[in-house]
Order: structure tokens, then sequence, then C-alpha cells
């Protein structure tokens, strides 16, 4: 006789533990990979868009090859939260993606050689991932204000590319009425159905928007489908994942850059565990949970771009607001949506689908995505507290890290390494600014008192 805790039971997904009948976990499950999955994609087709291997630029087949490989990743990933090996792992319904906040660091090494992006996320990886046992370092009081600094450089350093990519396809050249018209219409969509729809829906808003825009968009002829073919050609329906496909380059400034945004998304995936466990579970995390998702988050890393050549993986924050929205928090039901991602990964058409996204549908998408990374900034700066200390370390540190990289020539004097570090990456210079006026600036309230 099967206990109740082994009883497949449709009141378990509202549980951390207990099954769940198959026929309802499945779609449970999969409406959290619907949730990322553009997310999941988008970062690797912008940097493929850019990036350089040994002098040649990426096919549409070489980027095919990373979606299939993303997917997978990132469903190896979700697997290793949900059910721990040794202290990898939080143990909680937490979903991991490729994220966001490294796409100005990857944008910058990738453009020069995709084995520089690949090196720094190995070294940056294990940076993060060894940490994971000392979080507590990490959950200081003074480190809420830098890490919202520099949240908010991240999302003005990507703005750029969201804008450029607004008005830009292969079809039409750049600025064209055209690019504008279906980007704009991406945007209204995606903007309207965030305003209309309801629950869990909502939730789907960029997806949906993008399915409009795509429409749209061969109406005016910029799908290319023949290229699409030639992909599936290429890798046939069902296809082993290439791995160790790019060698590793080590360039200090490469690493050193990727290690100051580790910390950042380190920061970030305390957060997202933190309000999983509040939001899902009513209750507080544990400092081993707290450990077991860092430890994810860099050795997955790690594994993401040595193994599988992949940019890094993150805990997925719109994940964590459908578990609170839904408390669906079964561990063996979000399972299905991480096997799902893993069964998507072995098929190349989906990748090879993705490929053919104009750039001015995506940046109807990435618009939205990449202001909101830059309000989230915000946001952590209000949650952090807008004293006079803070707003003195958020104003000159934005201010110099972001206005170096603006000033062309400004390191042309100093050492070469000041340049390779801080003049086309404001996310290092805001972090380092950042940390130095929080260490030296008086902690007195009294100091900054005008009376």
């Amino acid at each position: 006789m099967k206990t109740s805790s082994q009883e497949a039971r449709i009141e378990n997904v509202y549980r951390l533990e207990g099954r769940v009948p198959i026929s309802k976990a499945i779609p449970f499950g999969l409406q959290h990979v619907l949730a990322m999955f553009v997310a999941n994609v988008a970062p690797l087709i912008i940097i493929s868009s850019v990036a350089v291997y040994q002098g040649e630029a990426f096919t549409a087949i070489e980027t095919a090859r990373l979606l299939q490989n993303c997917m997978l990743i990132a469903g190896i990933g979700t697997l290793l939260q949900l059910y721990p090996i040794w202290e990898i792992g939080s143990g909680l319904p937490v979903v991991m993606g490729i994220s966001f906040t490294f796409l100005a660091a990857c944008l910058a090494t990738a453009s020069q050689d995709y084995g520089i992006m690949v090196g720094a996320i190995i070294v940056g990886g294990l940076f993060e991932g060894g940490a994971g046992p000392h979080s507590q370092v990490l959950a200081q009081d003074h480190l809420p204000i830098i890490s919202a600094c520099v949240v908010v450089s991240i999302g003005l350093s990507i703005l750029k590319v969201g804008v450029s990519s607004f008005g830009s396809s292969s079809a039409y050249p750049l600025g064209s009425w055209q690019n504008l018209l279906v980007a704009t219409i991406t945007l209204a969509a995606a903007l309207i159905f965030h305003t209309t729809l309801k629950g869990v829906a909502k939730q789907l808003y960029v997806l949906l928007g993008m399915v409009v825009g795509y429409a749209v968009s061969i109406f005016f002829g910029m799908v290319d489908f023949a290229a699409m073919g030639d992909t599936i050609r290429e890798l046939g329906v069902i296809a082993v994942p290439q791995l160790f496909a790019f060698k590793p380059q080590f360039q200090p400034a490469a690493i050193y850059s990727f290690c100051l945004v580790f910390i950042v998304s380190a920061v970030e995936t305390i957060g997202d565990t933190t309000a999983c466990c509040k939001g899902g579970l009513s209750r507080d995390i544990t400092a081993d949970e707290i450990s077991g998702s860092l430890c994810v988050d860099g050795f997955a890393f790690a594994l993401s771009g040595g193994v599988f050549g992949c940019s890094p993986i993150t805990s997925f924050s719109q994940n964590v607001g459908l578990i609170s929205m839904t408390h669906v928090v079964n561990r063996f039901t979000i399972m299905f949506g991480a096997l799902a991602m893993i069964l998507g990964g072995l098929f190349p058409p989906i990748g090879a689908f993705f490929t053919t996204l104009p750039d001015c549908v995506l940046g109807g998408c990435t618009v939205i995505m990449f202001g909101s990374i830059m309000m989230s900034g915000i946001r952590m700066m209000q949650d952090a507290g807008l004293d006079q200390r803070n707003v003195l370390i958020a104003a000159t540190s934005l201010c110099l890290g972001v206005g170096v990289t603006q000033v062309e020539g400004f390191f042309d004097n100093l050492p070469p390494v000041f340049g390779e570090i801080f003049a086309g990456n404001m996310v290092a210079g805001v972090f380092v600014v950042g940390l130095i006026l929080e260490l030296c600036l008086p902690k007195d309230p009294k100091r900054y008192e005008t009376r």
C-alpha cells in the first residue's frame, strides 16, 4: 500500500515534495518553460550576431547548435537545483536559464574571439561555485547598493544593442520604415498582451508579442526559410549536441570583468532563491539552500561555457514570479519542465527556427527586457535605501563607470591594462568605483547631515 507521500495527488503541486499525476505535472512544468523560453534563447542569438571565432563570423548552423546547447544546459542546471548532488543544488523549485546579466561582458569578449568569452566563463564560474559555501559574505549590508548600481549599468550597456536590433533586419537597411514598423507592432502587441491578459498567460506576453511580430515579418519578406531548411539538412531532425566546440582563451582582463559580474549574479541568485522560499513556501531560506544554489550558479556556468560553449546561466526571476503567482512549487512537477528543455535541446529544428527571427522582431521584445534590467537595478536601489551615503555611492560610481566608456582615448596615457578592463566595460568601472567608495566613505549618518 502506498503512503500519502508516494501517492500521485494533484494537491501536491502546492507542496515541495510528493508526486503529481503525470497528466497534470506535464502542463504545469511546461508553463515554466514557456515563461522563460524567449529570454533563455535571446542572449545567445544576440551574442552570435557579433561573435567571431578564429577570425570567422558565426553561421546560422553554428547559432542553431548554440541554441540547441543552451536548452540542454538550462534543463541540466534546473535539475541540479531541484535534486542536489552533494552540496551542489538548493533542492528548491528554481528554474535556470541563459543570463542577460552577462550580456554586455559576453558581447565585448565574443566580438574579439568567442574563445575569450568561453575562457572567462570557465574561470568565473569556478570562482562563484567555490564561493558558494562562503555565501554569507555576499549577504552583507554593503553589497545591495553596489549590486543595484551594477545592474543599472548592465541595462545601460546593452540598450544600444536593443535599439540597433529594433531598426535592423537582413532584408532592409538600418532604420527603414519596414523594420521600424515590424518592431513597433511586436512591441505594441507585447504591451497589449501584458496589460490585457490575466493569470499565467500574462507571463507569456513577450512570447505572444514575438509570435505577432514574426507573422508580420513574414508578410514583409524578412524570414529566410531556405536558411532554416539548410540548417535542418545539415544537423538533422534529431542530433547529439556538439560539445567542446570552442577552445578557451584565458585573457586576464576578460576574466576580471566576468568575475565582477559573477558577484552581481550571485547576489541576484540569493534574491531569487530567497523570494522562491518566501513567495512559494512561506518560509525563510536556509544557509545550505543559499550555498547550494550558488554552487549550481557557478559550476553550471563553467559547464555552460567550457562544455556547451554557451554564455552563463542563472536563476530566472520570471519563474520565481510565476511561483509566487501560482504557488506551484512541486519539484516533481517542475522536473518535467527541465526534461522538456533537455529534450528540446536534442531537436535542431527548434534552434533553426529561432535563427530565422528577424532582428527587428527580437528588438521589439528585447527593448522591454533590457529596459526591465535597468529598472530592476533602480528598484534594488530603493530596497537598499537611498540615504545620503548610498546616493553618493550611486551617483559617483555610475557617472565615472559609465562616463569613461563614452570618452574615446580616456585611458591612452595610462598602462594598457586600465583600458582593457574599463574602456569598453562600464559594469567593471561601476563596480570598482562603488566598492572603493563603500570601503572609504564613513558610515556614520551624522557625517552627511546638512545642518
